[in-house]
């Protein structure tokens, strides 16, 4: 074995220029590899992370209600049909208990359980349809992290105190302290301190939410005690979708995943996915063929040489290994380059966009195994783009290799 890398080190020195052409080659593309991974995977995490930034991981509420129409004509036959009504507002039997059998579950971080409606929020003329969110105030921040986005005031809900988004403060002009009148339905109007006004970074959210106590939001709602869904977070957000399915078969109830309810995103997701495979794949074709016709040019090159050591007895399995061994220091040097070169590239991407706060827009994780993956991606196609050219030197006949000129 020794023997085998002395001579493909000495093939590698001796062809200068087409070596360090090839590792050029090879540097070239690994780098690409590296900085399109790492672009792609820290788009998709930031797009991930502002989404769920206002919507828990799962949510798990009563399933719809469906009637069955049996025809009621005497003297017809009609076929039973389902059909579902006008959705009112119910609650999860038993929810208490509920909550404590999910904690249990293997994944789940935080439950929060919510009573969530519509209403109508109104200050002196302007009035605005709004979500009212009654809530738990020490539950809730473990799922939606509510807390660290409060502009203004703080976020305390005990009594008539309410917290709301930037936009619907701007729209009504209101500041922390001032009041709001909130109407659920045909009741009277409740009367609400504002105690603190969040951002969670969503013009909706920020419009739309009004956080109340959930005491008061079961009153308001006409869900006395009840709740109307629990609010999950994970802590794989890619494992959601099977946690989902999981529960659902366990409690028989209505459970959806961020995933199902965010299609398009997840559209979105596979496509870029897609993108950075097809980019990779042909990234690792170019370099592949590259490396392979120059080694079979150094095998033409080199016919004299390799017919002069099968006529000294070296096996064929000898000569291949040379090449082999040749192709794995290109795949190995341009891994090495290459993942230092994309890690500068992927660097300056990370630092020419930056949030306000001065953090990055677009976070590149510079995990370990993105180094490993892109560095097996160039051993794999060194190794595999030299097993040509190594078995066209195995095959020479040495004394045809001998009087080749």
């Amino acid at each position: 074995m020794w023997t085998d890398i002395f001579l493909a080190w000495r093939f590698f020195r001796d062809g200068r220029a087409q070596s360090w052409l090839l590792v050029a080659g090879a540097t070239v593309g690994v780098s690409v590899v590296f900085f399109i991974t790492a672009l792609i995977d820290a788009v998709q995490t930031t797009m991930v992370a502002q989404t769920l930034d206002v919507l828990p991981h799962i949510v798990v509420r009563r399933p719809d209600q469906t009637l069955r129409n049996t025809g009621t004509k005497p003297g017809s036959v009609e076929f039973a049909s389902l059909f579902q009504p006008a959705q009112r507002l119910r609650s999860l039997e038993s929810w208490p208990a509920l909550m404590a059998e999910i904690e249990r579950f293997d994944g789940v971080l935080a439950v929060s359980p919510t009573a969530t409606g519509p209403a109508m929020a109104t200050r002196a003329t302007a009035t605005r349809a709004v979500t009212l969110m009654g809530i738990d105030a020490e539950r809730f921040p473990k799922v939606i992290r509510v807390t660290p986005r409060i502009k203004s005031g703080i976020l305390a809900l005990d009594g008539n105190r309410a917290v709301i988004g930037t936009e619907l403060a701007n729209d009504f002009g209101v500041n922390v302290g001032d009041r709001l009148q909130i109407a659920v339905e045909s009741k009277p109007s409740t009367s609400f301190h504002v105690s603190g006004i969040f951002d969670l970074g969503n013009k909706d959210v920020n419009r739309r939410w009004v956080l109340v106590s959930l005491r008061q939001g079961q009153t308001l709602l006409n869900l006395p005690g009840g709740v109307s869904a629990l609010d999950i977070r994970v802590k794989d957000i890619w494992a959601a979708d099977s946690l989902a399915d999981a529960l659902q078969r366990r409690t028989r109830l209505r459970v959806d995943s961020w995933m199902a309810t965010n299609s398009q995103l997840m559209v979105g997701l596979k496509s870029q996915a897609g993108s950075r495979d097809m980019i990779r794949i042909l990234v690792v074709v170019a370099v592949a063929m590259g490396i392979a016709s120059v080694l079979i040019v150094s095998v033409v090159q080199r016919s004299r040489q390799i017919g002069i050591l099968r006529a000294m007895g070296m096996p064929k399995s000898a000569i291949l290994r040379v090449f082999l061994w040749q192709g794995a220091a290109v795949g190995l040097f341009g891994a090495l380059f290459g993942s230092g070169l994309g890690a500068v590239f992927a660097w300056l991407f990370q630092h020419s966009a930056m949030n306000p706060d001065g953090t990055p827009t677009y976070p590149v994780d510079f995990s370990p195994n993105l180094f490993i993956g892109s560095g097996l991606v160039a051993l794999l196609t060194g190794l595999l783009s030299s097993l040509l050219p190594a078995g066209r030197a195995a095959k020479l006949d040495p004394a045809v290799a001998i009087r080749h000129e």
